[in-house]
């Protein structure tokens, strides 16, 4: 199977909620055989999910269920409307049963998605403390590994208003330096960048003062505010 490392998160939650076809079920199997991030994300997603999957009764469908459903379909659908006689087929006198079933199933699935959305707390992959060069503590970085990342300024910095603070990372030496985007103002945001490899301990993040609209070479042209490494959370 194949998928970059950004989607693994996504990945492991549709296998744990049973949302993939039996073929992307047995892929992912197989694939978590030999990456042991896709096996540590399915054990998260198999935490994360539990409280919602204990909450769940199994629920008895009595006949007065089935009948108020009857009573709302259309007139054509109803079993006992005079007229003709049907054609023999002893499948179509659970014709209207099917369907209300299916609009049933439809509706559990709407709502066990509409718990599940509510209930998941997205955590970050790494957080990085990012400090001055003399040792101020002035924002903090929480990359989620999905192409979002958030900064959250601690202190007050001085940006004149022909400047901006842009954000960087540097996820491997050959790729250098990365932007994951500019801050307004000096205040806390959250950023989409480009997408990159899964972040990872040590990984170095920092903040420079680059004219607006950010630096025009793509690569880090001011002074450093602040920066710092990846820290794994725990």
């Amino acid at each position: 199977m194949r998928y970059a490392q950004a989607e693994i998160a996504r990945i492991a939650d549709e296998y744990v909620l049973g949302l993939l076809d039996p073929g992307d079920m047995a892929d992912v199997e197989d694939a978590m055989e030999g990456d042991a991030n896709l096996c540590a994300a399915v054990a998260t997603s198999r935490d994360r999910l539990l409280p919602l999957d204990m909450a769940l009764e199994p629920a008895v469908v009595g006949q007065a269920l089935w009948e108020r459903i009857r009573s709302a379909l259309p007139d054509h659908q109803k079993t006992d409307t005079p007229g003709p006689r049907r054609p023999a087929n002893q499948n179509r006198p659970h014709g209207w049963r099917i369907t209300a079933v299916g609009a049933l199933a439809a509706t559990v699935l709407l709502a066990l998605g509409l718990g599940y959305s509510l209930m998941r707390t997205v955590e970050p992959l790494v957080v990085a403390v990012l400090v001055s060069e003399g040792g101020e503590v002035r924002a903090i970085v929480e990359d989620f590994g999905n192409e979002n990342a958030a900064v959250r300024v601690l202190s007050d910095l001085d940006v004149p208003e022909d400047k901006t603070i842009q954000v960087w990372t540097l996820p491997t030496r050959e790729m250098g330096p990365v932007s994951l985007g500019l801050l307004k103002g000096v205040h806390s945001a959250r950023l989409t960048g480009p997408q990159l490899p899964a972040p990872k301990l040590d990984q170095l993040y920092e903040l420079t003062l680059e004219q607006a609209g950010g630096s025009p070479t793509g690569r880090p042209t001011g002074p450093v505010l602040a920066k710092g490494l990846a820290k794994l959370p725990r």
